[in-house]
């Protein structure tokens, strides 16, 4: 293993897979003409969007112990294909508790069960490039609504939303599956000889390892979990309305909100790949700083200038924003717990993620809802999260000395 395997083509068959399960991000595209469909109310099928989410620690914790221990390939397997197939049947779905059922649950635990094999296992492969890798890899799940936005919204008008969840639900796994043959699993401690990429030994990693139990102990925990969760709130937020927020609030067309759509979808994978990248030169807890103030900039502006050009500028920042959180997080769990129990560990910080995927889709649809499709209020409670958020990142940054830059501390 260690002589043959070559983490790059690990990296872009992980990319690959979570190409094809973050088609979840395209649900907005799905929202409006599977209520007309079955006659539901957004806000209650926005909910299997919110479930789909919040069951994510489970499989990403038990997919992690796998993960740590060797089964990265099978649980990505299982995950994408098992996905792809939920995907396939939502279209069948006929009551509200079948869409629960099907997207909500069967769905999001195989697909955080791919999510979880795919970033734990390939991170290990890049520990000088902790920030650079995650991006990439996460910019797989990020990137998926660049394509899957237009191709859903021109399924959906030629052949109707459940034809359109079988048809892309069913390539998916085919897809995915393709992928998984490329994935080899990393040695818990590793560093690339960039003089010979195909090469990787083991190396001392700085840094204690710790498991779950220590890091539970840890202060950093607590506050790592909730900036994440304060984070990802708005991006969920954005994700999972987008469509409906171009429609209502700035009277595009559908086929024009599917491209602001995958638009969000860009930036969200530009993100992830660019502060990633910047995290490594400046520091990671420096970046979220900046990204949590980026945030409030975006949705001042969009609560303030009721304009095309406002809603494209606060859609690509948060787009940019949402991805550089889903980024950097995971490096900043190993740096702080070492990466020997990444899967396990990263499971647990997730919580924060998958508890702001519950929450900020049922809020938002709910408040536009009450306000006749207006998501002013809703915008609001987004800036009062990552106001909160940014107060913990600056304590978070003074208990670790205002994180000195990677390239510093690597010296």
């Amino acid at each position: 293993m260690t002589k043959e395997t070559n983490r790059w083509v690990v990296l872009i068959s992980s990319m690959g897979i979570l190409l094809c399960s973050g088609i979840v991000y395209t649900f907005s595209v799905f929202a409006g003409p599977l209520a007309e469909l079955r006659g539901w109310a957004v806000p209650d099928i926005m909910m299997a969007f919110a479930l789909n989410s919040a069951v994510g620690p489970i499989p990403m914790i038990f997919g992690g112990y796998l993960t740590d221990r060797g089964w990265a390939k099978w649980i990505a397997r299982i995950g994408v294909v098992l996905f792809g197939v939920s995907f396939a049947f939502t279209g069948q779905a006929t009551s509200i508790f079948q869409l629960y059922l099907i997207y909500g649950i069967f769905g999001g635990f195989a697909q955080n069960f791919a999510y979880s094999a795919c970033l734990s296992n390939t991170i290990r492969f890049f520990p000088d490039k902790k920030g650079l890798a995650s991006g990439l890899i996460t910019g797989g799940m990020g990137g998926a609504a660049i394509i899957a936005a237009p191709i859903a919204n021109a399924l959906i008008e030629r052949y109707g939303v459940s034809q359109a969840f079988w048809r892309m639900g069913l390539a998916y796994a085919l897809i995915g599956f393709c992928f998984s043959l490329f994935i080899r699993s990393a040695p818990k401690q590793i560093v690339p000889q960039e003089a010979a990429a195909s090469e990787i030994v083991p190396t001392k990693v700085s840094g204690a390892n710790k498991n779950w139990k220590e890091m539970l102990a840890s202060p950093a925990f607590y506050l790592l979990i909730l900036m994440f969760a304060m984070g990802a709130f708005s991006g969920l937020m954005i994700a999972s309305n987008a469509s409906l927020i171009g429609q209502s609030m700035f009277g595009l067309s559908a086929s024009a909100a599917a491209a602001y759509v995958s638009l969000y979808s860009l930036s969200n994978t530009s993100g992830r790949v660019f502060w990633g990248a910047v995290s490594d030169r400046i520091g990671q807890i420096r970046a979220v700083i900046i990204i949590y103030s980026a945030i409030i900039f975006a949705f001042v502006l969009l609560v303030s200038v009721n304009q095309i050009w406002s809603f494209a500028v606060g859609v690509v920042t948060l787009g940019l924003c949402f991805g550089g959180v889903m980024g950097i997080f995971p490096g900043l769990v190993m740096d702080n717990f070492g990466p020997a129990n990444q899967g396990v560990n990263y499971g647990i910080v997730f919580i924060g993620f998958s508890s702001a995927a519950f929450v900020a889709p049922k809020v938002t649809a709910s408040l536009a809802a009450a306000n006749n499709g207006d998501f002013t209020k809703a915008f609001y409670v987004a800036i009062a999260v990552v106001l909160a958020g940014l107060g913990l990142s600056l304590v978070y940054a003074k208990s670790k000395g205002a994180a000195k830059p990677a390239v510093e501390a690597a010296q």
